[in-house]
């Protein structure tokens, strides 16, 4: 039988390829274990499209009272005449 002679050039390059092997691993579990964490603290995780949402917004420090009634827009009937002029009422 031939004996299979190992050349100094393959097995510098074998272990070049095991070192790369482990950088590329590491990696992987990394990336793989951020992803983990990420997604078991239960946070709400939203895309970024570009556009404002209301869930992303500061809360108001003086929201309006719950019972307030609608206000008309400048430049309607409604507000020409002030607060009597939705009752119906004279200006």
């Amino acid at each position: 039988m031939l004996q299979r002679v190992e050349h100094e050039l393959h097995r510098r390059r074998r272990s070049r390829n095991i070192g790369l092997l482990v950088v590329l691993l590491a990696f992987v579990v990394l990336v793989f274990g951020l992803s983990v964490v990420k997604i078991t603290q239960g946070d709400m995780m939203q895309g970024y499209d570009h556009r404002p949402r209301a869930s992303m917004l500061p809360r108001d420090p003086n929201p309006p009272a719950p019972n307030a009634g609608p206000v008309a827009a400048p430049g309607t009937p409604a507000a020409v005449g002030g607060p009597d002029a939705a009752a119906g009422g004279q200006p």
